[in-house]
């Protein structure tokens, strides 16, 4: 994340310096050209005999008028001179602009790296006490001798610890995917396998929920990390079932080119408005209630750790949406 800030920062610098240095350089350039023609214009008329003379005497000396083919060579030099230059300002501000974006961005990264730190942290801290929490919940839900009304607390506690338990899960893993090499391990596999085997996942989901599941992924190879694919395809399909009504049905699909494959997604849901799509991968973003009908239990990370994946796969995420014509997540990956 952070070489690509810092490649579009150096880009940036780049851009401003050369542009700059062409608008000066074309100021030089045509300051003395016009000089030059001046020069030829005066020899013009001289030539032409009115009273210049055929040369000038400044001061003793006889200074011979110059050639227009002397001139034309001198403004193809000056032309060559500062195309050198430019090109050596184009250079040295590439380094020192990748230089200095490097040190602008320094303190950001480490304030970032030491977020993740903290986040990391603090929810290995909370996987102990929380297991243990749940544990004696279950345990004491086994007991006979509690009332229903106790046991109905106590199945609502265990919820919500259910609950925080994903939360942690799902903020250690985000935090991995967001390092430099996020725990991915490129090998080549198929991505119909993934796409079945992500369908089996949810299956129970959608059968809840009476949702069919149309599976028209093609047999394809590409070069990824098969756990954290099917973790992504687990999230996109799991969105796509939670904001479905029942009845419906999700399909998938794909399309293969030389160099990539793109699998859609798509859904027969409420939609997501406009305004929201940029903002969908957000951590801890979730669409506006008050906009939908449906109450949809999470965090909002999930669609963010599926970014993370995809774009450790070096692919792309698309979104085509609206409010109750359904959702579509086109994910495009580099084939092998």
């Amino acid at each position: 994340m952070f070489q690509s800030a810092r490649v579009k920062l150096t880009a940036w610098y780049l851009l401003i310096i050369m542009l700059i240095s062409i608008f000066f350089s074309a100021v030089i350039y045509n300051v003395l050209t016009h000089e030059f023609n001046r020069i030829l214009r005066i020899e013009q008329l001289k030539r032409q005999g009115l009273p210049f003379g055929d040369d000038i005497l400044r001061h003793g000396i006889r200074i011979i008028p110059p050639h227009p083919e002397v001139i034309q060579n001198a403004k193809e030099r000056l032309l060559a001179i500062l195309g050198i230059v430019n090109l050596g300002i184009f250079g040295f501000s590439g380094i020192a602009g990748y230089f200095l974006a490097g040190r602008t961005l320094r303190p950001i990264k480490e304030m970032v790296d030491e977020q993740n730190r903290f986040i990391t942290d603090a929810s290995h801290e909370l996987r102990t006490p929380i297991t243990s929490i749940k544990t004696e919940t279950e345990v004491n839900l086994r007991d006979r001798k509690i009332s229903k009304d106790v046991k109905k607390i106590m199945k609502s506690n265990l919820e919500d610890i259910n609950n925080l338990q994903t939360l942690s899960d799902n903020l250690i893993r985000l935090t991995q995917y967001q390092r430099s090499n996020g725990n991915i391990v490129l090998v080549e596999t198929s991505l119909k396998k993934i796409a079945d085997k992500a369908c089996k996942k949810v299956a129970n989901l959608a059968k809840h929920k009476k949702i069919t599941m149309n599976n028209k992924i093609q047999n394809c190879t590409i070069v990824g990390d098969r756990q954290s694919l099917l973790e992504a395809f687990v999230i996109f399909l799991d969105n796509a079932i939670k904001y479905s009504p029942k009845n419906t049905s999700v399909m998938l699909d794909s399309k293969i080119n030389n160099y990539s494959v793109v699998v859609n997604i798509k859904d027969e849901g409420i939609g997501i408005d406009k305004k929201e799509i940029p903002h969908i991968f957000e951590r801890f973003y979730r669409v506006d209630k008050s906009r939908t009908k449906t109450s949809v239990e999470g965090f909002g990370l999930g669609l963010s750790i599926a970014k993370q994946i995809i774009d450790k796969h070096n692919g792309k995420i698309s979104v085509e949406s609206g409010v109750g014509k359904g959702t579509t997540f086109s994910v495009q990956l580099p084939k092998r």
